[in-house]
């Protein structure tokens, strides 16, 4: 069957679907006429699976575990619990400190940032996560994108730049301007390509795996 009928038998939308292809969690055969993805009842029945325990927040490397028989469903599920049990320690601590600075009347403008931080950093120590700030607060990822399509707009800027200076600096000898439209039009479509490419990748980053319980 192909990825649109699985999407709606499974509910899992196409991204996720080639996601977890690309992660190695299904592996689904192809087509020997037209080399599409065909899609068994096996494959349909492992997608749902897949949904299953994502759904519940198992990591996808645990799933891969299981499915390669490295780790039972069982052990896995136990070492899962272990690990919302933490979570929701954690979230329970977070939620106490943030009632406690409600109770305290603290304004930002006043408020007791050394005490409470010393407080976490303490409770850090005897084994509370609180939210990985570094990861959640970079842009990073972003960087290295950005970057790369800002030197080759301004390389492509530079082309134009230079062509319309040649074609403008001796008018007589300059080619017909339907010529110099056409020159000067590559390194532009180039550059709107380059910025369309550049948008469609930070919606990727951005949007990450679509995991939320609500796109399944």
């Amino acid at each position: 069957m192909k990825i649109n009928e699985v999407e709606e038998l499974v509910g899992v939308t196409k991204r996720n679907i080639r996601y977890y292809e690309k992660e190695g969690l299904l592996s689904p055969g192809r087509n020997s006429d037209n080399g599409y993805r065909d899609y068994t009842e096996a494959d349909v029945a492992e997608l749902k699976k897949i949904k299953l325990l994502r759904k519940l927040d198992v990591p996808m490397e645990e799933i891969r575990r299981m499915q390669s028989g490295a780790l039972t469903l069982t052990d896995g599920l136990r070492r899962h619990v272990i690990t919302l049990e933490r979570q929701r320690a954690n979230l329970t601590t977070m939620q106490a400190l943030c009632a406690k600075v409600v109770e305290s009347g603290e304004q930002l403008a006043g408020l007791d940032t050394d005490r409470y931080l010393s407080d976490m950093a303490q409770m850090e120590q005897e084994g509370t996560r609180f939210v990985n700030i570094k990861k959640r607060d970079t842009i990073t990822r972003y960087v290295g994108p950005l970057a790369a399509a800002l030197c080759f707009i301004a390389l492509m800027g530079g082309v134009i730049a230079l062509l319309v200076w040649a074609f403008t600096t001796d008018p007589a000898d300059a080619p017909p301007l339907p010529l110099v439209v056409f020159f000067v039009a590559i390194p532009a479509v180039v550059i709107v390509g380059v910025l369309i490419a550049l948008l469609q990748r930070f919606k990727q980053i951005k949007g990450g795996e679509e995991d939320a319980a609500s796109q399944y």
